[in-house]
């Protein structure tokens, strides 16, 4: 039998985290980690108006840090300073300050390719083996594990299976593990426009009658939107002309930032709270939005799925057991147990409060981003919570 082996099935950004979180560690120990993915994220990566950005947590900077690419990464990064939460239209609002917190941003809003350049040019080929372009076909139980058989009919052995192949994962449902899913009745439109005003590393969290709606500040005088709205409602406004479009923004929204002048491409994403009712079996582990996927107006869901993938990379080369080890990986998912309570809880809760339009919830919300402003310790609490530093 050979060295003990780690597939990563699926090399975008959770990923492509993980093995460069692994990679000094199996340097070590003689290990080999083997990540398969269709197209490598960031390979053809050029500058574009419409290029779709992630925010990043105080707390996924860290990560990054410490794993030697942040300061790729930082090229490319547009701080978020300030955190503007409203209700629209009533007297709820509250402002959330890097200066008041001690850190140099809240956040970060960066280019997806970018980020997925960056952490595919930080991979030791020796020690990572790109299987790309390369997808999976079938798993199975195999005696050490599992049995992958790629589109080429090629067959790998691991000891350990990550299953990070998104939230509509076929080999999570080969293997039967169900998810428990609870829609929320809305969908995403996600498109990048540009503000009359320069933003200033402000970002704006927007909550509405027909759903919140997220403004933040990426390179170039950008903005990414996130507009949550009924799914009829969502697929008229991503039809409208340009100009329509952005009257209708401008309605909504307002003036804080002068008249848009443009918005590019227009995506829509049908959202649900998807969880996996198993995340680890001996030889396996389900990661990123194979095992969550969340909301994206409160910005959880990646720097979530980050942090499990580094606690999940301290286990395994925590000790000299074998990488598959069930042992081990429960040990994994009981450290991330509480982070994932915490950081799904207060996503979906925020979510449903400020998207329940009845009376009582309008009076809740609105009394309680007032009270932020009113009880420091809260605010501060609310602030580390959005920056990924709270569970910790």
């Amino acid at each position: 039998m050979g060295a003990p082996s780690i597939a990563i099935v699926g090399g975008g950004l959770v990923g492509a985290s993980l093995a460069l979180a692994l990679q000094a560690g199996v340097r070590q120990r003689g290990w080999q980690v083997e990540l398969i993915e269709p197209v490598a994220p960031g390979s053809d990566y050029q500058p574009s108006y419409d290029a779709r950005s992630t925010a990043l947590s105080q707390g996924t900077r860290r990560i990054y840090q410490r794993l030697g690419v942040w300061s790729a990464i930082a090229l490319r990064a547009e701080p978020i300073l300030d955190i503007h939460v409203s209700d629209r239209g009533r007297f709820g609002a509250t402002r959330l300050s890097a200066a008041d917190e001690g850190v140099p941003a809240l956040g970060y809003v960066v280019e997806n390719a970018w980020i997925g350049r960056c952490l595919w040019d930080a991979l030791d080929a020796g020690t990572v083996r790109r299987h790309c372009p390369a997808r999976v076909a079938s798993i199975a139980v195999a005696e050490q594990g599992y049995r992958l058989t790629l589109e080429d009919d090629s067959v790998l052995e691991p000891s350990l299976t990550v299953l990070v192949d998104g939230g509509r994962s076929g080999l999570r449902e080969q293997l039967g593990i169900p998810v428990r899913e609870r829609p929320y009745g809305q969908t995403a439109l996600i498109a990048n426009v540009t503000p009359g005003r320069p933003h200033h590393g402000l970002a704006f969290e927007r909550f509405t009658d027909d759903g919140p709606m997220a403004l933040l500040p990426l390179a170039e005088n950008r903005c990414a939107l996130v507009w949550t709205r009924p799914e009829d409602d969502a697929a008229r406004l991503a039809a409208l002309d340009e100009a329509a479009f952005l009257a209708e923004l401008q309605d909504t929204f307002g003036y804080r930032l002068g008249g848009f002048r443009q918005v590019g491409a227009r995506h829509l994403y049908p959202l649900s709270l998807v969880e996996a009712d198993e995340q680890v079996r001996s030889g396996l582990v389900v990661l990123g939005n194979a095992a969550h996927s969340l909301h994206p107006i409160a910005g959880q869901g990646y720097n979530l799925s980050l942090r499990d993938a580094d606690v999940l990379a301290e286990e395994l080369l925590a000790g000299e057991r074998p990488p598959g080890e069930l042992a081990t990986l429960r040990r994994y998912l009981e450290r991330q147990r509480f982070d994932q309570r915490l950081t799904v809880g207060f996503s979906d809760q925020v979510t449903r409060l400020f998207g329940d339009s009845g009376p009582g919830s309008i009076l809740l919300r609105n009394l309680g981003l007032v009270g932020l402003d009113l009880l420091p310790p809260a605010k501060r609490w609310f602030a580390r919570q959005a920056m990924g530093l709270g569970s910790r």
